[in-house]
């Protein structure tokens, strides 16, 4: 938090230092584009949440407004903590003319559209936000009017519901940091990319919970989204107690493949896979379903990723696999080449060279 304070208090002290948190689009060493300052951004929103202040308005609304141009300019869109929060301060502040901006956070993409509350939009209250927009003459009038009122012509959303709203964002973004939900801190140490804070804070979280399924589950995430591979199939291995049925069962088992193979221990993932086949033999039709095409896409990786020796065994099975399934993903069908190569079975990585090809040309084909 320090961080986020310092660079609040830089903030408000002259807005000539805003730009340092502005969107902007780079690109990372894995070719993927994002947002260089959405790490600085989120920590200074942070700060905020901790330390509301009635003057803030014009920087808040600066912030929320990056947050928009973030939401709909970044590769994987989503709908993320900091821009719910960044709309909540906003909102906190009743200004009517902000259902514009709140309006821009709401239709950003279509998991905005989807979750981004549409509270967020009449919190000056439903009155004056409707005149406002009626009178108004901007471009989003009538889209606002049309998803603001009912069939009949009438708000929505009462003013009631608004205030119930505002209380349970309240709860979610405490204004004192000691109620925060430790989740949300283990989360903001993965966003920053203090992953030994992060594991700290995992431990502490896991240490006198019960070890229930929850738990695990919780515990198997957290972990896996902090480089601990090892550990995070540790907790998903317990969390196979809990398995019920064939299709649940064979998808564990196919989770934990995974985290074994990002781990490094590729004969257990193998024989975590071996396990998850002798399950999908009581699933039915499992070779046209997403669990089936994960497990071959699992089976193809790991024999990328394996040494000599177990490559091949995995390898063969998997080819021998292949041939009962109907199609298979594109991205499937590249690792299969991959694992080819890796064996040095070049008639097979021609193979599916050209199964990728095809598919390839299917899924560009208009229409």
């Amino acid at each position: 938090m320090e961080a986020g304070e310092r660079d609040l208090a830089r903030m408000r002290a002259s807005g000539t230092a805003w730009p340092e948190l502005a969107y902007e689009q780079a690109t990372g060493d894995d070719g993927y584009d994002f947002d260089r300052n959405a790490v600085a951004r989120a920590q200074v929103l942070w700060a905020l949440q901790y330390d509301r202040r009635p003057g803030d308005h014009a920087l808040v609304r600066w912030l929320a407004e990056q947050e928009a141009v973030c939401r709909r300019e970044a590769p994987f869109q989503g709908l993320t903590e900091e821009t719910e929060l960044a709309g909540l301060l906003l909102a906190e502040y009743r200004r009517p003319a902000d259902v514009w901006l709140q309006w821009q956070l709401k239709r950003a993409n279509f998991d905005t559209w989807c979750g981004y509350d549409i509270e967020h939009v009449v919190a000056a209250g439903a009155d004056q936000t409707l005149s406002l927009v009626r009178a108004s003459e901007h471009d989003h009038r009538t889209d606002i009017l049309e998803r603001l009122l009912d069939a009949e012509g009438r708000p929505a959303l009462s003013d009631e519901d608004v205030a119930e709203w505002f209380e349970q964002q309240r709860l979610r973004f405490p204004p004192d940091p000691a109620a925060e939900d430790p989740l949300t801190w283990i989360a903001r140490a993965q966003l920053i990319g203090d992953r030994a804070l992060a594991r700290d804070l995992i431990d502490r979280w896991a240490a006198d919970r019960p070890r229930d399924q929850a738990t695990v589950t919780q515990l198997r995430y957290e972990l896996a989204a902090i480089g601990a591979f090892a550990e995070a199939a540790a907790a998903q291995r317990e969390r196979l107690t809990f398995a019920e049925g064939a299709w649940d069962t064979a998808s564990g088992w196919c989770e934990l493949a995974e985290l074994e193979r990002r781990a490094g221990h590729h004969v257990a993932a193998w024989e975590a896979l071996r396990t998850a086949r002798r399950a999908l033999d009581d699933v039915s039709g499992w070779t046209e379903v997403g669990l089936g095409r994960g497990y071959m896409a699992e089976m193809f990786q790991l024999a990328v990723a394996a040494p000599s020796e177990p490559a091949h065994e995995i390898f063969t099975a998997a080819d021998a696999e292949a041939g009962s399934f109907p199609g298979l993903p594109l991205n499937t069908l590249r690792f299969a080449v991959e694992a080819a190569v890796n064996v040095g079975d070049e008639p097979r990585a021609e193979h599916y060279r050209q199964l990728a090809a095809a598919e390839q040309q299917r899924i560009s084909r208009p229409g």
